[in-house]
């Protein structure tokens, strides 16, 4: 079945994340980071270890007084910070899987994830702190597995902002201190599990603004956005999904969902991936191109 373009653009401009859950979990996230390992943690390997020991990183208090008073300029999926296209040159790009947890955004693609693994392509795969409490076999599994890297895809999934925006009618973080809660609870709680801490974040709906954005840098992360929509959060068709990925560039990174297997996400990069590489494409994961 053929779709237009036009099709597939108007399908992402109204529910362009609608993968994630719309609903924020009530209970609030941990104050501070836990410590960056613990008896429970996994033996990942699906991300690479710092080449260089980690900064420290600042207390909820030392961000709020250091941003609280700022004035975002911009807000959107793409802010200044905020990585959106892959450094390296030639015909290499990444896949990244947004698993949001919550109501609606508890399940698995675990059809998704066979494929990937039988065509050994790697990914970037974006956790939800809800996510990985529905999920806690899955997500041993997935983080040793060295095909993948494990980032962070926030607390609560909530747009990241110091001013109380929202994105897709989803309220995002009003202040500075709910910033450093919605990026570090996530951050702690994959740190305790992995046995190190995670490299990229996420927002819930991948809405941020340039101060939040900052915010994620002075944690340790870096903020990650896309330049294809793979699946529309997971709304598209097998069709749409192979069309939309057509868009693949040098440097692309691609955003997709792992937690609705009823949708078209596995199917269409099963079209679409294995063209890609008879073209020349090389996938990587985010770590592999984007160096501490």
């Amino acid at each position: 079945m053929h779709v237009s373009r036009r099709t597939v653009l108007a399908v992402a401009a109204g529910g362009l994340l609608t993968g994630c859950s719309r609903s924020a979990a009530p209970s609030p996230a941990p104050a501070s980071p836990t410590p960056a390992s613990s008896p429970s943690s996994v033996a990942a390997t699906g991300s690479p270890p710092p080449s260089t020991p980690p900064a420290a990183i600042p207390s909820k208090a030392e961000i709020v007084a250091r941003y609280g008073k700022q004035t975002p300029t911009s807000w959107g999926l793409t802010v200044p910070g905020a990585l959106s296209r892959l450094p390296a040159s030639g015909k290499t790009a990444a896949l990244t899987f947004d698993a949001c947890g919550g109501k609606g955004g508890g399940d698995y693609d675990r059809a998704l994830i066979e494929f990937l693994r039988q065509r050994s392509v790697p990914a970037t795969l974006f956790i939800n702190s809800r996510w990985i409490e529905e999920n806690p076999s899955v997500f041993k599994e997935l983080a040793t597995d060295s095909l993948f890297e494990i980032a962070n895809h926030g607390t609560r999934h909530l747009p990241l902002s110091v001013a109380g925006r929202s994105a897709y009618r989803i309220p995002g973080t009003r202040n500075a201190g709910e910033v450093y809660d919605e990026v570090s609870g996530n951050r702690a709680k994959l740190t305790d599990l992995l046995g190190r801490p995670p490299r990229f974040f996420r927002s819930g709906t991948a809405y941020c603004d340039d101060v939040a954005a900052k915010i994620v840098t002075d944690l340790g992360e870096r903020f990650a956005s896309f330049d294809v929509n793979g699946d529309g959060g997971a709304t598209f068709t097998p069709a749409q999904v192979h069309q939309a990925m057509q868009s693949v560039r040098p440097g692309s990174v691609v955003i997709g969902h792992m937690n609705h297997p009823k949708g078209g996400t596995a199917a269409g990069m099963r079209l679409a991936v294995p063209h890609l590489l008879d073209t020349g494409y090389t996938f990587v994961r985010l770590s592999d191109a984007v160096k501490a």
